[in-house]
This record gives structure tokens, C-alpha cells and sequence, in this order.
């Protein structure tokens, strides 16, 4: 894929949008991992608005790419690119954590259009998404799975499994993102659990 000046402006404008979509999901007197979030938007909006095969009217598409957020508790900025998208009305995302809502504290897939698995849990996007993607190659579809992790969750030994078995099974079709903010929920990531990253 080519990009142009022109797209490049577009996806900055657009990641502008999704930074204002994850302060209006958040609102006010509601916790949410805003840093968390932010830290993300442009590789989400990157991958929601110019890598990704998607469709929201057709969120069921066979060879579309999937996207995971291992780091499931910056849901907000998922849930801000799917509106943008079209998958829900953006009106939806000041509803966030209420009781009834379609948007939760964490991606539920049984509640939320556009989510491919409930994450949250840290360390297990990659696992899942190495599960997905090792079905898609059996099931001979054309498809890739983007999974964000946070530098924050490198210390759970999942990732490194998870990361180990997809080179040794030659995955092609998963794509790991690190999103390195350097932070975690108890402080700096250096200063909890070091990583030559």
C-alpha cells in the first residue's frame, strides 16, 4: 500500500478524532486508562484506517483482519476507532461502563460489534491471537492478526511463549505491536520490571 501526503494528514486528523472520542468515552467522574489509551491511538488508527481489511456492514467477513487488544483495559481507544468506523453510533461511547452498556471496562465480543475477543487479561492477546491465526491458515484464508501489547505486560511469561511457538510454527500471518509508553498501572515500567526494549 502507497501512501500519499494527502493520507498521511488525513490519518493525523483521524487519530485527532479518536483522542477526542477516548476523552468523551471516559467523561467525566468515570475512571479509564486515559494514558493508556492515547499512548495507542495512532497505531490504532493506522490499523483501523489504512492497514486493515474490515467492513462494519459486514463485521462477519471471512478474510477480514482481526484486530486484539491484549492490553484490554484501554478499550476506550478500540471502542472510539470502531465508532469512528462505523460499527456503532459514537454517541454510544459516552455510555461506557454503565450497566447495559455495549462498552465495557474491558472488549467483550458477545456485547460490543467489531470485537474479535474478549482480552483483558494481561499477557493473553498474543496466545489468542496465535490460536486465531494458526486457524486461519488451516481454514486457508487470506487474513492477519494484529495484536497490541503494553511494555507493561512483556513481564507475563504468556507473550514469550506465545511468541516462541509462532516462530517455531512460521506464522506469517500475525503481527505483534508493542506499545512501549514505559508505564504501567504502579509506575514506570523500567523501575517494575526492567526489559532491553
Amino acid at each position: 500500500m502507497a501512501y500519499s501526503q494527502e493520507l498521511l494528514q488525513g490519518l493525523v486528523s483521524k487519530a485527532k478524532t479518536l483522542r477526542k472520542n477516548v476523552v468523551y468515552g471516559i467523561g467525566s467522574g468515570k475512571i479509564g486508562h486515559l494514558g493508556g489509551s492515547f499512548s495507542a491511538v495512532e497505531i490504532v488508527t493506522a490499523l483501523y484506517f489504512y492497514k486493515m481489511r474490515h467492513d462494519p456492514k459486514n463485521p462477519d467477513l471471512a478474510n477480514r483482519d482481526r484486530f486484539l487488544l491484549s492490553k484490554g483495559h484501554s478499550a476506550v481507544v478500540q471502542y472510539s476507532a470502531l465508532a469512528e468506523a462505523g460499527y456503532f453510533p459514537k454517541e454510544e461511547l459516552a455510555s461506557m461502563k454503565t450497566i447495559g452498556s455495549m462498552l465495557q471496562g474491558h472488549p467483550d465480543k458477545l456485547k460490543t460489534p467489531g470485537i474479535e475477543a474478549n482480552t483483558g487479561s494481561l499477557g493473553q492477546g498474543l496466545s489468542l491471537g496465535l490460536g486465531l491465526a494458526l486457524g486461519l491458515r488451516l481454514d486457508k484464508i487470506d487474513a492477519k492478526i494484529y495484536v497490541l501489547v503494553g511494555d507493561g505486560e512483556l513481564a507475563e511469561g504468556q507473550i514469550w511463549e506465545a511468541a516462541m511457538a509462532a516462530s517455531v510454527h512460521k506464522v506469517g500471518n500475525l503481527v505483534a505491536i508493542l506499545d512501549c509508553n514505559k508505564v504501567q498501572a504502579m509506575g514506570k515500567t523500567v523501575d517494575r520490571f526492567p526489559l532491553a526494549i
